[in-house]
Protein backbone atom coordinates (compact mmCIF):
# COMPACT_ATOMS: atom_id res chain seq x y z
CA UNK A 1 0.00 0.00 0.00
CA UNK A 2 2.73 2.31 0.82
CA UNK A 3 4.60 2.12 -2.69
CA UNK A 4 1.13 2.85 -4.59
CA UNK A 5 0.57 5.83 -2.14
CA UNK A 6 3.53 6.88 -3.28
CA UNK A 7 3.21 6.44 -6.87
CA UNK A 8 0.12 8.25 -6.71
CA UNK A 9 1.71 11.65 -4.89
CA UNK A 10 4.30 11.28 -7.91
CA UNK A 11 1.62 11.01 -10.17
CA UNK A 12 0.28 13.97 -8.59
CA UNK A 13 3.56 16.19 -9.31
CA UNK A 14 4.71 16.17 -5.65
CA UNK A 15 8.49 15.35 -6.63
CA UNK A 16 10.37 18.03 -5.57
CA UNK A 17 11.49 18.14 -1.79
CA UNK A 18 11.57 22.18 -2.12
CA UNK A 19 7.89 21.90 -1.73
CA UNK A 20 8.12 20.73 1.85
CA UNK A 21 6.03 17.37 0.97
CA UNK A 22 6.84 14.89 -1.71
CA UNK A 23 6.55 11.71 -3.03
CA UNK A 24 10.09 9.76 -0.95
CA UNK A 25 9.82 12.09 2.43
CA UNK A 26 6.28 11.78 3.46
CA UNK A 27 5.31 9.36 6.43
CA UNK A 28 2.51 7.05 5.91
CA UNK A 29 0.15 5.95 8.75
CA UNK A 30 -2.04 3.17 7.89
CA UNK A 31 -4.78 3.43 10.34
CA UNK A 32 -7.42 0.99 7.99
CA UNK A 33 -9.77 -1.09 10.18
CA UNK A 34 -12.76 -3.70 9.44
CA UNK A 35 -15.76 -2.03 9.46
CA UNK A 36 -18.02 -1.83 12.36
CA UNK A 37 -20.16 -5.04 13.05
CA UNK A 38 -22.84 -3.22 14.35
CA UNK A 39 -23.31 -1.67 10.61
CA UNK A 40 -22.21 -4.66 8.79
CA UNK A 41 -25.08 -6.54 10.12
CA UNK A 42 -27.08 -4.79 8.16
CA UNK A 43 -24.99 -3.72 5.64
CA UNK A 44 -24.04 -7.31 4.87
CA UNK A 45 -27.48 -8.37 4.12
CA UNK A 46 -28.45 -5.75 1.66
CA UNK A 47 -29.05 -2.69 3.15
CA UNK A 48 -28.15 0.55 3.19
CA UNK A 49 -24.44 1.70 5.20
CA UNK A 50 -26.06 4.96 7.01
CA UNK A 51 -28.84 6.92 7.16
CA UNK A 52 -29.45 10.19 4.89
CA UNK A 53 -30.66 12.10 2.03
CA UNK A 54 -28.86 12.02 -1.49
CA UNK A 55 -29.40 14.40 -3.96
CA UNK A 56 -28.72 14.26 -7.60
CA UNK A 57 -28.88 17.06 -9.97
CA UNK A 58 -29.01 18.22 -13.98
CA UNK A 59 -30.12 21.04 -16.02
CA UNK A 60 -29.74 21.94 -19.46
CA UNK A 61 -26.91 24.73 -19.14
CA UNK A 62 -24.06 22.88 -20.78
CA UNK A 63 -23.59 19.41 -22.88
CA UNK A 64 -22.53 17.05 -19.94
CA UNK A 65 -26.21 18.55 -18.10
CA UNK A 66 -24.35 20.52 -15.49
CA UNK A 67 -24.32 23.66 -13.96
CA UNK A 68 -22.40 26.48 -15.97
CA UNK A 69 -20.62 27.60 -13.18
CA UNK A 70 -19.07 24.43 -11.68
CA UNK A 71 -18.51 22.78 -15.24
CA UNK A 72 -16.26 26.06 -16.01
CA UNK A 73 -14.59 25.57 -12.67
CA UNK A 74 -13.54 21.95 -12.95
CA UNK A 75 -12.43 22.68 -16.74
CA UNK A 76 -10.11 25.30 -15.89
CA UNK A 77 -8.80 23.05 -12.72
CA UNK A 78 -8.27 20.43 -15.41
CA UNK A 79 -6.57 22.74 -17.88
CA UNK A 80 -4.12 24.08 -14.98
CA UNK A 81 -2.79 20.43 -14.59
CA UNK A 82 -2.76 19.93 -18.61
CA UNK A 83 -0.28 23.27 -18.70
CA UNK A 84 2.11 22.24 -15.92
CA UNK A 85 1.94 18.37 -17.44
CA UNK A 86 3.13 19.46 -20.97
CA UNK A 87 5.20 22.09 -20.28
CA UNK A 88 3.43 25.29 -21.48
CA UNK A 89 3.61 26.62 -17.67
CA UNK A 90 6.66 25.03 -16.02
CA UNK A 91 6.56 27.21 -13.35
CA UNK A 92 2.93 25.70 -12.64
CA UNK A 93 3.37 23.50 -9.10
CA UNK A 94 0.67 20.84 -8.06
CA UNK A 95 -1.94 22.39 -6.66
CA UNK A 96 -4.80 24.74 -7.72
CA UNK A 97 -8.28 25.36 -8.03
CA UNK A 98 -10.82 27.60 -9.67
CA UNK A 99 -14.12 29.69 -8.64
CA UNK A 100 -16.84 31.02 -11.96
CA UNK A 101 -19.32 33.21 -10.98
CA UNK A 102 -22.10 32.83 -13.39
CA UNK A 103 -24.82 35.86 -13.87
CA UNK A 104 -27.97 34.18 -14.94
CA UNK A 105 -31.27 36.39 -16.20
CA UNK A 106 -34.47 34.00 -16.70
CA UNK A 107 -32.37 30.89 -15.22
CA UNK A 108 -30.49 30.84 -18.41
CA UNK A 109 -26.43 31.82 -17.90
CA UNK A 110 -26.50 35.81 -19.64
CA UNK A 111 -22.50 36.14 -18.66
CA UNK A 112 -19.41 35.76 -16.89
CA UNK A 113 -19.18 38.05 -13.47
CA UNK A 114 -15.75 37.14 -12.23
CA UNK A 115 -13.13 34.19 -12.57
CA UNK A 116 -10.65 33.31 -9.76
CA UNK A 117 -7.56 31.09 -9.93
CA UNK A 118 -5.71 29.99 -7.52
CA UNK A 119 -2.10 28.50 -8.76
CA UNK A 120 1.05 27.71 -7.05
CA UNK A 121 3.67 28.29 -8.72
CA UNK A 122 7.82 28.27 -7.92
CA UNK A 123 9.86 31.88 -7.32
CA UNK A 124 10.97 32.31 -10.88
CA UNK A 125 7.63 34.28 -11.18
CA UNK A 126 7.90 36.08 -8.04
CA UNK A 127 7.91 40.27 -8.81
CA UNK A 128 9.10 41.00 -4.91
CA UNK A 129 6.95 39.50 -3.05
CA UNK A 130 3.84 38.98 -5.22
CA UNK A 131 3.31 37.09 -8.76
CA UNK A 132 4.01 39.15 -11.80
CA UNK A 133 1.51 40.71 -13.71
CA UNK A 134 3.43 39.35 -16.88
CA UNK A 135 2.59 35.71 -15.12
CA UNK A 136 -0.75 36.47 -14.47
CA UNK A 137 -1.64 37.66 -17.82
CA UNK A 138 -0.55 34.53 -19.17
CA UNK A 139 -2.06 32.22 -16.29
CA UNK A 140 -5.52 33.73 -17.44
CA UNK A 141 -4.60 33.77 -21.53
CA UNK A 142 -3.58 30.43 -21.51
CA UNK A 143 -5.44 28.67 -18.66
CA UNK A 144 -8.88 30.64 -18.61
CA UNK A 145 -9.81 32.23 -21.90
CA UNK A 146 -9.44 28.97 -23.81
CA UNK A 147 -12.10 27.59 -21.42
CA UNK A 148 -14.30 30.28 -21.17
CA UNK A 149 -17.26 30.78 -23.89
CA UNK A 150 -16.30 33.91 -25.47
CA UNK A 151 -19.94 34.88 -25.98
CA UNK A 152 -20.53 35.42 -22.00
CA UNK A 153 -17.26 37.19 -21.43
CA UNK A 154 -17.78 41.19 -20.83
CA UNK A 155 -15.91 43.95 -20.33
CA UNK A 156 -16.43 44.00 -16.80
CA UNK A 157 -15.85 40.14 -16.20
CA UNK A 158 -13.39 40.22 -13.77
CA UNK A 159 -10.18 38.04 -13.09
CA UNK A 160 -8.15 36.71 -9.99
CA UNK A 161 -4.90 35.06 -10.13
CA UNK A 162 -3.63 34.53 -6.65
CA UNK A 163 -5.43 37.10 -5.10
CA UNK A 164 -3.43 37.00 -1.95
CA UNK A 165 -0.58 37.78 -4.21
CA UNK A 166 1.95 34.75 -4.23
CA UNK A 167 1.09 31.13 -3.77
CA UNK A 168 4.49 29.24 -3.64
CA UNK A 169 3.55 26.49 -0.28
CA UNK A 170 0.92 24.86 -1.18
CA UNK A 171 -0.08 21.01 -1.16
CA UNK A 172 -0.76 19.38 2.42
CA UNK A 173 1.95 21.66 4.15
CA UNK A 174 -0.14 24.72 3.46
CA UNK A 175 -3.84 23.65 3.78
CA UNK A 176 -4.47 19.53 5.18
CA UNK A 177 -7.78 18.50 5.54
CA UNK A 178 -9.09 14.76 3.54
CA UNK A 179 -11.98 13.89 5.53
CA UNK A 180 -15.08 15.28 3.73
CA UNK A 181 -13.43 16.92 1.17
CA UNK A 182 -15.43 19.85 -0.40
CA UNK A 183 -18.20 18.43 -0.79
CA UNK A 184 -20.17 21.23 -3.09
CA UNK A 185 -17.26 21.58 -5.37
CA UNK A 186 -17.39 17.17 -6.16
CA UNK A 187 -21.11 17.97 -7.35
CA UNK A 188 -22.93 21.21 -8.96
CA UNK A 189 -20.67 24.26 -7.42
CA UNK A 190 -24.33 25.14 -4.73
CA UNK A 191 -26.73 25.25 -7.36
CA UNK A 192 -28.46 22.01 -6.29
CA UNK A 193 -28.37 21.00 -2.59
CA UNK A 194 -26.05 18.41 -1.10
CA UNK A 195 -27.61 15.88 1.21
CA UNK A 196 -24.47 16.23 3.51
CA UNK A 197 -22.68 13.04 2.75
CA UNK A 198 -19.11 13.21 0.98
CA UNK A 199 -18.18 10.25 -1.47
CA UNK A 200 -14.48 10.01 -1.18
CA UNK A 201 -13.09 6.86 1.12
CA UNK A 202 -16.16 5.37 0.91
CA UNK A 203 -16.90 2.13 -0.76
CA UNK A 204 -20.49 1.87 -3.13
CA UNK A 205 -22.16 0.09 -0.07
CA UNK A 206 -22.49 3.59 1.83
CA UNK A 207 -25.39 5.27 0.13
CA UNK A 208 -23.53 8.67 0.87
CA UNK A 209 -21.47 7.75 -2.24
CA UNK A 210 -23.65 5.12 -3.90
CA UNK A 211 -26.97 6.94 -4.20
CA UNK A 212 -26.13 10.26 -4.76
CA UNK A 213 -24.17 8.82 -8.41
CA UNK A 214 -28.11 6.41 -9.14
CA UNK A 215 -30.10 10.17 -8.14
CA UNK A 216 -27.78 11.75 -10.26
CA UNK A 217 -28.16 9.33 -13.16
CA UNK A 218 -31.56 9.54 -13.00
CA UNK A 219 -31.97 13.26 -12.70
CA UNK A 220 -29.80 13.36 -16.26
CA UNK A 221 -31.44 10.80 -18.11
CA UNK A 222 -35.09 12.79 -17.01
CA UNK A 223 -33.26 15.99 -18.65
CA UNK A 224 -31.85 14.12 -21.41
CA UNK A 225 -35.23 12.88 -22.44
CA UNK A 226 -36.50 16.48 -22.55
CA UNK A 227 -38.69 15.62 -19.69
CA UNK A 228 -37.54 18.49 -17.72
CA UNK A 229 -34.53 21.48 -18.15
CA UNK A 230 -34.31 21.55 -14.31
CA UNK A 231 -33.98 18.03 -12.26
CA UNK A 232 -33.10 17.49 -8.98
CA UNK A 233 -33.35 13.88 -7.39
CA UNK A 234 -33.84 13.53 -3.48
CA UNK A 235 -34.12 9.72 -2.64
CA UNK A 236 -33.72 8.74 1.37
CA UNK A 237 -32.34 5.47 3.24
CA UNK A 238 -32.53 4.29 6.78
CA UNK A 239 -29.27 2.63 8.02
CA UNK A 240 -29.97 -1.63 7.29
CA UNK A 241 -33.28 -0.64 5.47
CA UNK A 242 -32.32 -1.55 1.67
CA UNK A 243 -35.72 -0.16 0.37
CA UNK A 244 -35.80 3.98 -0.15
CA UNK A 245 -37.95 5.30 2.92
CA UNK A 246 -38.96 8.06 0.14
CA UNK A 247 -38.46 9.28 -3.52
CA UNK A 248 -39.12 13.22 -4.29
CA UNK A 249 -38.60 14.58 -7.84
CA UNK A 250 -38.39 18.96 -8.39
CA UNK A 251 -38.39 19.94 -11.81
CA UNK A 252 -38.73 23.54 -10.71
CA UNK A 253 -41.60 24.12 -13.32
CA UNK A 254 -39.65 22.77 -16.15
CA UNK A 255 -41.14 19.39 -16.76
CA UNK A 256 -43.07 18.05 -19.41
CA UNK A 257 -45.25 16.21 -16.39
CA UNK A 258 -46.19 16.60 -13.03
CA UNK A 259 -43.27 15.76 -10.62
CA UNK A 260 -45.80 13.53 -8.89
CA UNK A 261 -45.72 11.37 -12.09
CA UNK A 262 -41.83 11.45 -12.43
CA UNK A 263 -42.01 10.24 -9.10
CA UNK A 264 -43.88 7.04 -10.13
CA UNK A 265 -42.59 6.41 -12.97
CA UNK A 266 -38.89 6.40 -11.10
CA UNK A 267 -40.45 4.28 -7.49
CA UNK A 268 -41.90 1.43 -10.03
CA UNK A 269 -38.19 -0.43 -10.27
CA UNK A 270 -39.16 -0.93 -13.83
CA UNK A 271 -36.32 1.43 -14.67
CA UNK A 272 -34.30 1.98 -11.81
CA UNK A 273 -33.46 -0.23 -9.04
CA UNK A 274 -32.78 1.39 -6.05
CA UNK A 275 -31.65 -0.64 -3.47
CA UNK A 276 -27.47 -0.18 -2.15
CA UNK A 277 -27.26 -3.73 -4.15
CA UNK A 278 -29.58 -2.69 -7.06
CA UNK A 279 -27.41 0.55 -7.30
CA UNK A 280 -24.14 -1.68 -7.30
CA UNK A 281 -25.32 -3.67 -10.35
CA UNK A 282 -27.26 -0.91 -11.96
CA UNK A 283 -23.77 1.10 -12.59
CA UNK A 284 -20.94 -1.69 -12.16
CA UNK A 285 -19.71 0.52 -8.77
CA UNK A 286 -17.24 -2.62 -7.91
CA UNK A 287 -14.85 -1.93 -10.23
CA UNK A 288 -11.82 0.19 -9.47
CA UNK A 289 -13.34 3.65 -10.86
CA UNK A 290 -12.84 6.34 -8.31
CA UNK A 291 -9.62 7.40 -8.80
CA UNK A 292 -10.40 10.01 -11.17
CA UNK A 293 -13.23 11.26 -9.15
CA UNK A 294 -10.47 12.57 -6.96
CA UNK A 295 -10.24 15.57 -8.81
CA UNK A 296 -12.68 17.64 -11.20
CA UNK A 297 -15.50 16.49 -9.75
CA UNK A 298 -17.12 13.57 -9.72
CA UNK A 299 -19.90 14.81 -12.05
CA UNK A 300 -20.56 15.94 -15.74
CA UNK A 301 -17.08 13.35 -17.12
CA UNK A 302 -18.51 10.41 -19.55
CA UNK A 303 -15.85 8.31 -18.28
CA UNK A 304 -18.03 7.21 -15.12
CA UNK A 305 -21.37 4.83 -15.53
CA UNK A 306 -23.52 7.01 -13.45
CA UNK A 307 -22.85 9.90 -16.65
CA UNK A 308 -24.59 6.91 -19.24
CA UNK A 309 -28.02 8.47 -20.91
CA UNK A 310 -28.88 4.74 -21.24
CA UNK A 311 -32.40 5.29 -19.93
CA UNK A 312 -33.47 7.88 -21.96
CA UNK A 313 -35.74 5.84 -24.27
CA UNK A 314 -37.55 3.91 -21.88
CA UNK A 315 -38.34 7.26 -19.76
CA UNK A 316 -39.73 8.96 -23.22
CA UNK A 317 -41.78 5.96 -23.60
CA UNK A 318 -42.76 5.97 -19.68
CA UNK A 319 -43.74 9.57 -20.12
CA UNK A 320 -45.83 9.41 -23.19
CA UNK A 321 -48.09 6.72 -21.97
CA UNK A 322 -48.54 9.21 -19.45
CA UNK A 323 -49.26 12.04 -21.98
CA UNK A 324 -46.20 13.71 -22.00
Amino acid sequence: MKSLIREIVKNIGYTDPNLGFETNSLCILNGINEQSPDIAQGVDVGGAGDQGLMIGYACSDTEELMPLPIALAHKIALRLSEVRKDGTLPYLKPDGKSQVTVNYVDGKPESIGAVVVAAQHDESILDGRNISEAARDEIIAKVVTPILPEELVRDDTKFYVNPTGRFVIGGPQSDTGVTGRKIIVDTYGGIASHGGGAFSGKDPTKVDRSATYAARYIAKNIVGAGLAEKCTVHISYAIGISEPLNIMIHTEGTGLIPDSELEKIVSSKEIFDLTPPGIVNMLDLWRPIYLKTAAYGHFGRDIFPWEKLDRVEVLKEKAGKLGA
